[in-house]
């Protein structure tokens, strides 16, 4: 699991806006941009060419 330090300083490298957890902890969800960017061996790939775009049912961000 990412830690909340690394977390709170992660940001999408498309928009630069904020990246959120998964719900299983599996990734980093940019809602902006409506990416997922894998989490692998506890560590992000934030690599464009890398994220998938963002599954309908993953629930938008609650605030």
């Amino acid at each position: 699991m990412i830690n909340q330090a690394l977390l709170d300083i992660l940001a999408c490298p498309k928009c630069k806006q904020p990246v959120r957890l998964t719900a299983d902890n599996n990734g980093l969800i940019c809602d902006r941009c409506r990416l997922l960017y894998e989490i692998r061996d506890d560590i992000p790939i934030m690599l464009i060419d890398e994220a998938r775009p963002l599954a309908d049912e993953e629930p938008p961000a609650t605030k």
